[in-house]
């Protein structure tokens, strides 16, 4: 929270000995409360400095100036322990009352920097499936945080719209339907009509050669086959904009696969010229012996580009474009090889942005009853997913609050916003098995739960009226349980910082339980309105700072904030 403040005192007293740096990466979080809110351990420093760190410790503490914020030091063997002050503390938190929650109230960092963020990337004609999730609002989450912080984010939906499973919905629909069934119909019709096809391919492989032809004829620009091409595709953005409407998501450009087919030459020249490019059984590849990889495919024998090479003109693409600080890519840990293969062969090509991009890896999506798949038909779809969520919210509520106005409203803000905090809950690395009962708890780690408790801000607020910052007793809100209030609101922007460096938004959703669990213990063992007139101006400031705060960290991942519930 303060910890570059500290870094700085700790530099000064050790006479440049120790650098700012050197002492902020050292610092850490003790587990006791006892131990101090931020410790010092010297061991680090006896080598450079050579003594011992109990005597480190000593000479910091007695030659220390600390900044406001520190209460009083003690010195414990070789750590320097921190202490806050509570009056000090909450002068800090006053002084954010006026802020613009919209953006940080600390340091813009990302002020003049891009950040290109690769996500969702729906294919054309399947459906949005519950394992589209993770990477949908994951990518989102972090869009938002990069804003927030000042950084210019630029939403990508790479869309797959290429490809020989075109030519196989061609010839489903000639086979089995009409262009115009399909086009008044819903992208569930056009599913059922693909996973047709493959259960019917298994007896008759002449489909898939009327397949590859219609592709091909995709590909030659042909007026009947991209007639096909583009119904497809309206079909499933109509339903996919549904979708990202419902979760707030947003997108800056949905330049897909196709986008590329005319960008993709000028890439393997520069490998030709390179002598990066090699033959292999009639196709063409880049070797990555040397770093222990398979070699990365770009060419097939029959012409036929791939994923890879699309991927690297995309680069460049961007690279053009945006002029990216960095770009990342949200994908599936699935993928990891051909990202590092994507990334290798761009630094040999001496892409100069090579090494600011980044893969951003994450789990799977399953519901308890397991896995799934589109070809045979086995998958869940996410419009289901949100709407029976939903529906359980408005029971939900019907039974805790009958006179709740807006019954479905907020049933679709609770629903839908437990998905999305189900899905950015963990690690994003961890794999999740979706519940319904466990997302919809209103008491424990989940997104009812947060919600429910700005709501109980925001009708504090309402009972309580105007508070006048200037006439409160700040020492109101001094408990052990309002201090720890206080330090969990001054460390929000910390946590935002750190998810951003990390690409964990995971952060940002545990901040939100862990500050609603500690106001609803202020709240339980604290009088907020009434009584005297400082202590009731103080606790109503500490509550409109933690609806606020709540606010804004649920609107980072994405979830809204009901006023009531």
């Amino acid at each position: 929270m303060f910890e570059r403040e500290i870094a700085k005192s700790i530099a000064a007293a050790s006479g440049g000995a120790i650098t700012a740096a050197e002492a902020e990466a050292a610092l850490e979080i003790p587990k006791e409360k006892k131990m101090g809110d931020v410790a010092l351990p010297c061991f680090k420093f006896a080598r450079t400095l050579r003594k011992a760190p109990p005597v480190i410790a000593k000479e910091l503490a007695e030659s220390l100036s600390a900044p406001d914020a520190v209460g009083r030091t003690e010195v414990a063997g070789g750590y320097l322990n921190f202490f806050f002050s509570p009056e000090a503390l909450c002068r800090r938190l006053a002084a954010q009352a006026d802020r613009d929650w919209s953006v940080t109230a600390g340091e813009r960092e990302g002020e003049g920097r891009t950040v290109c963020i690769d996500y969702s990337s729906v294919n054309i004609a399947k459906p949005f499936h519950i394992g589209h999730l993770s990477t949908t609002v994951i990518g989102a989450a972090l869009y938002r945080i990069f804003a927030y912080l000042g950084y210019t984010p630029v939403g990508i939906n790479h869309l797959g719209d290429w490809g020989t499973q075109f030519g196989k919905l061609i010839v489903a629909v000639r086979k089995w339907s009409s262009l115009g069934e399909v086009e008044s119909r819903d992208e569930y019709f056009l599913n059922s009509l693909y996973v047709r096809y493959h259960k019917e391919a298994e007896e008759d492989p002449s489909l898939d050669i009327d397949a590859r032809a219609w592709f091909k004829r995709i590909e030659d620009g042909d007026k009947e086959a991209t007639a096909y091409f583009d119904v497809f595709k309206g079909v499933t953005m109509r339903a996919v904009g549904r979708i990202y409407d419902r979760l707030k998501i947003r997108f800056d450009s949905y330049a897909g696969e196709s986008f590329y087919n005319d960008k993709m030459q000028p890439c393997l020249d520069i490998l030709e010229r390179k002598g990066l490019l090699t033959e292999s059984d009639g196709a063409k590849v880049v070797r990555l012996d040397e770093w222990d990889m398979p070699p990365c495919l770009l060419v097939k024998a029959d012409g036929a580009t791939l994923y890879a090479t699309r991927d690297i003109a995309a680069a460049y693409y961007r690279a053009k474009t945006y002029d990216f600080y960095k770009c990342l890519y949200v994908v599936a840990y699935q993928q990891n090889l051909h990202f590092k293969q994507l990334f290798k062969v761009l630094e040999l090509m001496g892409f100069e942005k090579a090494a600011d991009m980044e893969h951003i890896a994450f789990g799977m999506v399953s519901l308890e009853d397991g896995a799934m798949s589109t070809r045979s038909g086995r998958v869940v779809w996410l419009s289901e997913v949100l709407d029976k969520a939903v529906e359980k919210a408005r029971g939900i509520i019907e039974e805790k609050n009958p006179d709740q106005a807006d019954k479905d409203a907020v049933a679709e803000s609770v629903g839908v916003g437990a998905v999305v905090f189900s899905a950015l809950w963990n690690n994003r690395i961890k794999d999740i098995v979706f519940s319904f009962d466990k997302v919809l708890n209103f008491d424990g780690e989940t997104a009812p739960y947060v919600q429910y408790t700005h709501a109980r801000c925001a009708s504090t607020l309402r009972k309580g009226g105007a508070f006048d910052l200037a006439a409160a007793d700040m020492g109101a809100i001094c408990s052990e349980e309002g201090i720890d209030v206080v330090k969990c609101l001054l460390s929000f922007e910390d946590t935002v910082r750190a998810a951003a460096k990390t690409r964990e938004p995971c952060m940002v959703t545990r901040y939100a339980v862990e500050l609603a669990e500690k106001f609803n213990r202020f709240y339980i063992g604290h009088r907020i309105v009434g009584g005297d007139a400082g202590a009731t101006n103080a606790r109503l400031f500490l509550a409109y700072m933690v609806k606020n705060t709540l606010k804004t960290a649920l609107g980072l991942i994405g979830i809204d904030a009901p006023e009531s519930m």
